[in-house]
């Protein structure tokens, strides 16, 4: 898996809307529509996030006739947090002294 950069991680979870929206897609497949309907953010808002997401690869998208629906990305999002522990844990701050 291709190490990600925590900054860009931390980034992608810092905005409200996205976190709603990974919080919504966590276990399932859900399309775009009903991600703003649940959400009340307009479908291009909602677009934006998501593709920012998926610049991150924290989502997977899969197209279903015209519709497109999401699911969370769980393997994607423990890596990164795994790379953030990694990269600001104490033990390698001790190592780097």
């Amino acid at each position: 898996m291709k190490t990600t950069d925590p900054v860009q991680f931390a980034k992608a979870l810092s905005d409200e809307t996205r976190q709603k929206i990974m919080e919504l897609i966590c276990c399932k497949w859900i399309s775009v529509n009903e991600i703003v309907e649940q959400t009340n953010v307009s479908q291009p808002t909602v677009s934006h996030h998501l593709g920012i997401l998926r610049e991150s690869n924290l989502v997977d998208g899969r197209e279903m006739g015209k519709q497109t629906f999401y699911k969370l990305n769980q393997k994607r999002v423990s890596f990164c947090c795994d790379q953030i522990i990694a990269k600001f844990s104490t033990e390698k701050a001790i190592n780097d002294e």
